[in-house]
């Protein structure tokens, strides 16, 4: 008498064990591939859905090349002024921080600010007065020692509104402009390429 028992074919389906548990992993596996999937495409929706998307400004100065990378909230009847505190910085923009790059240092009101990728705030002292902060760090954890340099921003308001967070980067003169628009309010800063 033999000690090992033959594996009898599930009757139903005509497959053995070993086919029926092979069928079953490769059921899982697909199961959790179009799980994984799923939570993707939903939060790519919700990103899309909020009105959270990003926008990015380039512009040659001189020989340097510079870039702005913001998060592009949307108004939705909201007043930006009403939105933000005298005093507090602003990280003009959603989600990810607001970054400027460039592949030469840049001077920002006199302050050597060197090559590379750098975060910029705003800050609202008072109505109407404001100031562009180059930074290390995000408005979440700033401190007064990631500064690398701050600057007057220019307030104007405009009859124009614009509904998500608009950030230009020209070249005028040989000096960088950026300009912030969201609703009527518009923010304008220059910079040089540092000598």
């Amino acid at each position: 008498m033999s000690s090992k028992v033959p594996r009898a074919p599930v009757a139903s389906y005509g497959i053995t064990c070993e086919e029926e548990t092979h069928i079953m992993n490769k059921l899982t596996r697909l199961g959790l591939s179009l799980v994984v999937v799923g939570m993707l495409v939903l939060t790519a929706l919700a990103g899309l859905a909020s009105g959270q998307d990003r926008g990015e400004t380039k512009a040659t100065i001189g020989n340097a090349n510079v870039a702005i990378e913001y998060g592009r909230p949307s108004l939705k009847g909201r007043e930006p002024l009403k939105l933000l505190e005298p005093g507090k910085l602003w990280r003009i923009g959603s989600n990810a921080p607001t970054t400027i790059t460039s592949d030469v240092d840049l001077d920002f009101g006199g302050t050597r600010v060197a090559k590379g990728k750098h975060i910029l705030l705003a800050r609202l002292a008072e109505p109407g007065k404001w100031s562009l902060v180059v930074s290390t760090k995000n408005v979440f954890v700033y401190e007064p020692s990631a500064k690398l340099a701050e600057i007057p921003l220019e307030f104007k308001q405009d009859k124009e509104s614009i509904e998500q967070v608009t950030i230009t980067l020209t070249n005028k003169g040989g000096r960088g402009v950026i300009e912030v628009a969201w609703g009527t309010l518009r923010l304008l800063a220059s910079f040089a390429l540092a000598k």
